[in-house]
């Protein structure tokens, strides 16, 4: 790997220290999954690093323009696209689902294939998550999240599926979707 892919490895390990997911795992094993899943699609290192960097902006509260000044615009492009905008009149339950329509609108919209990617390989990392608990604890598994409703949540999923049939002949994408039927069967 080049120093891009590298530099990135670190800042998301500095940025990420002390930070834990919802399923009680250290957070930055998440961006680093979520790299590993865009590797088996691409080689792409801007991507790569981009997907190694994709929560920083949203969870670590620091500016796109910071990414684009260290990484380059197109990985700060990436990162802004991923970053879902905070609503700060609105509890994140209440601005869930214009959230995800913005998310939708965006994957919709973008021509960057490595945006695509990312977005791709972040659901997977998440469904897996999601996946393993639901094989254990059943429904409870949605507890954990903003927005509890098993509809929603299946709306949103399948929603995804649509929006990135351009990778659907990726193991990835093959995988997530095997994930989401289970789940919201």
């Amino acid at each position: 790997m080049n120093d891009l892919f590298e530099k990135a490895c670190k800042y998301a390990v500095e940025k990420h220290k002390g930070q834990i997911r919802k399923d009680g795992s250290i957070y930055v094993l998440h961006p680093f999954e979520v790299a590993t899943i865009v590797n088996t699609i691409t080689k792409d290192e801007e991507v790569l690093a981009a997907a190694l960097l994709h929560d920083i902006s949203e969870d670590c509260n620091i500016e796109v323009s910071e990414i684009t000044k260290l990484f380059g615009e197109r990985v700060g492009q990436i990162v802004s696209l991923e970053t879902e905008p905070k609503y700060d009149n609105l509890s994140k339950k209440e601005s869930w689902k214009l959230r995800k329509e913005e998310a939708l609108k965006r994957l919709h919209n973008t021509n960057d294939i490595g945006f695509k990617i990312i977005y791709l390989s972040d659901k997977l990392s998440n469904t897996r998550s999601l996946y393993r608990e639901y094989k254990t604890i059943g429904l409870e598994a949605f507890n954990k999240f903003n927005v509890t409703s098993i509809s929603d949540q299946s709306w949103f999923y399948f929603s995804v599926l649509n929006e990135l049939t351009q990778l659907k002949d990726t193991d990835a994408y093959k995988e997530l979707e095997e994930k989401v039927k289970e789940i919201f069967k």
